[in-house]
């Protein structure tokens, strides 16, 4: 398994970070998705991802990765450029308020799963920053609605393989989830925990679509790397992603 996390790697590594070409697609006069495209794997197949937002879609952090049907890390395909550099649209200017401005920040509520994953594959630090960023996947901004990333993989990766997704976004409580809940800070940058959305890839069995299901949620603050699978406290953050769906194509 480290040959093929290798093999992987060494296709993605030394592609530039603007080399992720972003067009929009249109239709009836007005944008329909944004497409991402992660040009440069010589590949046997194209991988293509397709979201569609939902109603409680609100600028959420994301990440999009490869594992081998073992759990084990392969490859980011792509995160948000806040948690993939550590800068946020809105820096801190104390512990409780908010620069309008851009700044630095460390938010291991956001996205858990995936960084607890990352950083034990690579043995670096828990958290990307500005010194120390994501290199070895695609880093962007936000989509603002629906979007599809397409991207090529190779037969070196296993015939099956899981395709996850994290997800999350700032101040989301609900009634379970309130401000009160726990005396934390990290945890109050998050509330409702980040969801993370799961589906196995066939490489023998292109040409099918099929979807994402929710599969857990992460660390209310982000203190381990655990999968947590009771999802009955979760509300609107389950309708931050209305579908995503997944295919390889010939």
């Amino acid at each position: 398994m480290k040959l093929v996390s290798i093999v992987f790697l060494t296709i993605l590594t030394g592609l530039s970070l603007t080399g992720c070409s972003v067009q929009k697609g249109i239709g009836k006069g007005e944008i329909l998705s944004d497409t991402i495209r992660i040009p440069g794997a010589s590949s046997d197949l194209a991988l293509e991802l397709v979201f569609s937002k939902g109603a409680a879609h609100n600028h959420p952090t994301f990440s999009i990765w490869i594992e081998d049907m073992d759990e084990n890390y392969i490859q980011t395909l792509f995160v948000t450029k806040s948690i993939g550099t550590g800068i946020f649209g809105h820096g801190p200017l104390t512990s409780e308020t908010w620069d309008t401005r851009p700044g630095p920040q460390k938010r291991p509520a956001t996205l858990p799963y995936w960084l607890h994953k990352r950083s034990d594959f690579f043995k670096v630090p828990l958290l990307p920053d500005s010194t120390n960023p994501v290199i070895d996947g695609f880093t962007g901004a936000t989509p603002a609605g629906d979007f599809v990333i397409k991207t090529g993989v190779t037969r070196s990766l296993p015939s099956k393989f899981r395709l996850l997704l994290e997800i999350n976004q700032p101040w989301d409580w609900n009634e379970y989830w309130t401000n009160a809940l726990y005396n934390d800070p990290d945890y109050k940058t998050s509330c409702q925990p980040s969801l993370v959305y799961a589906v196995t890839i066939d490489m023998e069995n292109p040409g099918t679509g099929q979807h994402l299901n929710p599969i857990g949620h992460g660390h209310y603050a982000g203190k381990d790397g655990k999968l947590y699978t009771d999802l009955s406290t979760m509300t609107t953050a389950l309708t931050i992603i209305s579908k995503a769906t997944v295919k390889l194509t010939k």
